[in-house]
């Protein structure tokens, strides 16, 4: 049976971690991912469930929340004619094979080697948003054709690598191709859904040879699951609160060096430091 004194500190853990994920979402627009895969680690590992497959269940139990609140937003998005349907229906073949490509590739890599990666790529999120410019543009229209066959998987492919949902790779995709922040970040929503559908079905069938957290089915552990699910609900209108009291702009610079700390943290990690 497990330990009562252990699930109650992994409780108020999750708690915590989904209250600020929450308010994250809500106040600067960013997808809880990109703060749910190191604090997942972090509580975890603190808790002894440590090993080869830990950051397989972290990407894993992060993309499993996406699902919701990417339905969550994709709904409300669409009631203000904000979704842009054509992008979503054109992306949606190659960002699905990507997800399912990054999750095989994320089932047989160990926990220090899928560190590295999602220290590397956070450290590129967190200097685009630093440092990243609206003005800036690839194109002046979404990439077609056999562009778009090659930026749609690579989309599906780092967001699984990195437990994440479109927002991170999919709202600079579009915004570089000339797509309106509204429309690109209510379109991200959708792809967020396209990328954490099929590769939390292949993770619920990952064979987990590690020690579980309770509740765990494959790689998902739905402890982690619901209770991070019902604080973002509970927190995400705060977060929206404070957006519309302050400029969220300097924030949004405070957590770009916020997640480049996090990202140098699990590369130093990665390396054995």
């Amino acid at each position: 049976m497990p330990d009562t004194t252990l699930l109650l500190e992994m409780l108020i853990m999750l708690m915590i971690i989904g209250a600020f994920a929450g308010v994250l979402a809500g106040l600067l627009g960013v997808g809880g991912g990109i703060v749910l895969v190191p604090a997942f680690f972090y509580a975890f590992h603190t808790l002894g469930y440590d090993g080869p497959q830990l950051m397989q269940m972290c990407l894993a139990t992060s993309l499993a929340t996406i699902i919701v609140t990417s339905l969550r937003s994709v709904h409300s998005h669409n009631k203000k004619g904000a979704v842009d349907w054509t992008i979503l229906r054109g992306w949606a073949p190659g960002i699905v094979i990507g997800a399912v490509l990054g999750m095989l590739a994320v089932s047989q890599l160990r926990s220090s080697t899928l560190q590295g990666i999602f220290g590397f790529l956070a450290l590129v999120v967190g200097l685009y948003m630093g440092f990243g410019r609206a003005h800036w543009r690839l194109g002046e229209e979404m990439p077609k054709g056999p562009k778009r066959w090659a930026y749609s998987p690579s989309v599906g492919f780092l967001s699984v690598l990195m437990g994440i949902g479109g927002g991170s790779f999919g709202v600079p995709l579009m915004s570089l191709h000339n797509v309106p922040i509204h429309r690109a970040v209510a379109t991200a929503a959708g792809f967020g859904l396209l990328i954490a559908v099929p590769s939390v079905i292949g993770f619920l069938f990952v064979d987990m040879t590690m020690p579980v957290p309770p509740l765990t089915v494959g790689a998902v552990n739905f402890v982690a699951f619901g209770i991070v699910i019902a604080m973002t609900l509970i927190t995400a209108p705060w977060g929206v609160k404070l957006a519309h009291a302050m400029d969220p702009k300097p924030l949004k610079r405070v957590f770009a060096v916020f997640l480049v700390l996090v990202a140098l943290n699990m590369l130093r990690k990665a390396l054995g430091y």
